[in-house]
């Protein structure tokens, strides 16, 4: 088998989607040590890797040169957990909401946190993240559902950044008002 195309074929969609990356507005003094641990998936725009999964979780834990990332769903339809395992580095600076995810090798897609919000102790509470468009939107947050000024706060922001909130499939039983 001539290997040669598929590998140009690669490289070239790799080339495609690196130079098509947007630089959205990130969140600036990250602290990843405060983001580690488990996230629930509130709300995401639909994504063939997640579609039918509720119950979503994503836990982040510090490897020695990476970041790994285990996400969880649980599929209805199959009546199973469904889970991915990949790693995270950063993009740039270690200090910017932006990194790199992959679970294929060494394919990666952007990471990027576009607004957040803290407990008093510093750990993160809640994050907004994006992939290179909002084709790949989350609402993430410690806890499995969002209070009533969190919601409003995140569905605005969400809305400020062009996207109806009522396009997003929401996992914690809510629609957006």
């Amino acid at each position: 088998m001539n290997w040669r195309p598929l590998l140009i074929g690669s490289i070239m969609i790799y080339l495609l989607t690196a130079c098509s990356s947007q630089r959205l507005p990130v969140i600036q003094d990250f602290e990843v040590k405060q983001y580690l641990g488990t996230w629930h998936e509130i709300a995401r725009m639909e994504n063939r890797f997640e579609k039918g999964l509720s119950r979503v979780t994503a836990e982040y834990r510090q490897e020695d040169d990476h970041i790994k990332v285990i996400n969880r769903g649980y599929s209805e339809a199959e009546q199973r957990w469904k889970e991915a395992v990949g790693k995270a580095r950063f993009e740039g600076a270690s200090d910017e909401g932006r990194l790199e995810v992959s679970f294929f090798g060494p394919f990666y897609g952007d990471y990027q946190i576009l607004a957040a919000s803290r407990y008093e102790d510093g750990q993160y509470r809640t994050a907004l993240v994006s992939g290179n468009t909002f084709d790949y939107l989350w609402l993430l947050s410690r806890q499995p559902t969002l209070t009533e000024e969190e919601r409003r706060l995140f569905t605005d922001k969400i809305r400020a950044l062009g996207v109806n909130p009522d396009t997003l499939v929401w996992l914690d039983g809510s629609a957006t008002q």
